[in-house]
């Protein structure tokens, strides 16, 4: 049977490209398709002999105003041919799992989570856009909506990477999704020992809706040291917003190696916004560093309360430093931690999805016959 990979874009390496690495690894011989493909960002990650886009990536400027594309993604999808694969797996939190496949061909969809800009988070987006933006959403919110709900009409069967998803998965497109956690590369950020010091950590991209504010707005108030790791449209508006404030420091440019360095070193990973999954809690607790997080979205499936990390409970800096001090009066140990993070890793990953491939394909062949690396998945046991 031959494979097709599909993900909605690749420019850059985060957790939706993590889950297609790992894919990739259960079938080295599929082809993968994608709307932009950054040749130059991606060079070391994917074969680009076996990765095709649709027109997309033809337009100008694609590697970086893919986003503004996106009204034209499902007429790109449309022209299309992928007739000649059996068995279609996608890697999706955007327009590609609306796809046209023949009937006998089997779509099984792994969703990161239908598109927030358009449904649950559509007004956190809209207030952070700029006024082309807001145009945009204004003007094609209503088209891509229905779009949405019809190509999950493509799919025949969803996984979801939390609990949280696949209850967004039922309610928007009335399916159930089998929930298997993606992939975190946990013996990597567990190969040095835990070295605390006095600094509290924000790790990740810094814009709206995962609410870096709140972090730096509550360490502004306490005056505890923080680093804030990371790039992104509201960086500016942060670093005056801090302005004079030597507490609160800036990293823009953090590799994985520094980012293990900033883990292992950190009082506790701060994580403010409401995320799908969310994989740098899973990260920090693999290094040993508990996490101080938002009690909402995936980090309620990713962080034991009092064991591996603290909720709070109201999204605002006021409650955030209450938090941290409730923190500091607990102790966490950090083997505990890392045993917790341990189950999130990606041979975990492989294994669950080779059960879930299995009950498909019951025949003797089983997921062989789609072409997974057999290999891969029994070393995950």
């Amino acid at each position: 049977m031959k494979t097709l990979l599909l993900h909605y874009w690749l420019v850059n390496h985060r957790g939706g490209e993590k889950v297609l690495d790992a894919f990739h690894g259960m079938f080295p011989d599929a082809d993968m398709l994608t709307h932009v493909h950054d040749r130059k960002a991606m060079a070391l990650r994917f074969p680009s002999d076996n990765i095709r886009c649709t027109f997309i990536n033809s337009l100008p400027l694609a590697t970086k105003l893919y986003r503004a594309y996106l009204p034209l993604m499902p007429l790109a999808l449309q022209r299309t041919d992928i007739s000649g694969y059996d068995f279609l797996l996608s890697s999706e939190s955007g327009p590609i799992k609306g796809v046209r496949k023949r009937a006998d061909t089997l779509h099984v969809c792994y969703c990161h989570t239908p598109m927030r800009y358009l449904w649950d988070m559509y007004q956190e987006y809209y207030d952070s856009a700029d006024i082309y933006g807001k145009l945009g959403m204004r003007l094609f919110r209503s088209y891509l909506r229905n779009y949405d709900l019809k190509s999950a009409e493509n799919v025949d069967y969803f996984i979801a990477n939390s609990r949280f998803v696949a209850e967004r998965i039922k309610r928007i497109y009335d399916r159930t999704a089998e929930v298997i956690h993606p992939p975190v590369d946990v013996d990597f950020f567990m190969d040095k020992p835990r070295e605390p010091r006095d600094y509290y950590l924000y790790a990740g991209e810094l814009c709206h809706y995962k609410r870096p504010d709140i972090a730096v707005d509550a360490f502004i108030r306490n005056g505890r040291k923080l680093i804030v790791a990371g790039c992104g449209s509201e960086l500016k508006r942060l670093m005056r917003r801090a302005g004079g404030c030597g507490n609160i420091i800036f990293e823009q440019r953090v590799d994985n190696f520094r980012l293990r360095e900033l883990y292992r070193g950190c009082r506790a990973l701060v994580f403010p916004g409401i995320e799908d999954f969310g994989i740098m809690p899973v990260e920090a607790q693999a290094a040993g560093a508990p996490v101080i997080a938002f009690g909402d979205g995936g980090t309620l499936e990713t962080v034991k309360n009092s064991e591996s990390g603290l909720f709070f409970h109201r999204q605002n800096s006021e409650t955030l430093v209450e938090a941290v001090e409730e923190f500091e009066s607990l102790k966490f140990d950090p083997l505990l931690i890392r045993r917790h993070a341990a189950t999130f890793s990606e041979k975990r990953f492989i294994r669950e999805m080779r059960d879930f491939l299995n009950q498909l394909f019951p025949n003797p062949g089983g997921p062989s016959e789609l072409g997974v690396n057999t290999s891969k998945s029994e070393n995950a046991e």
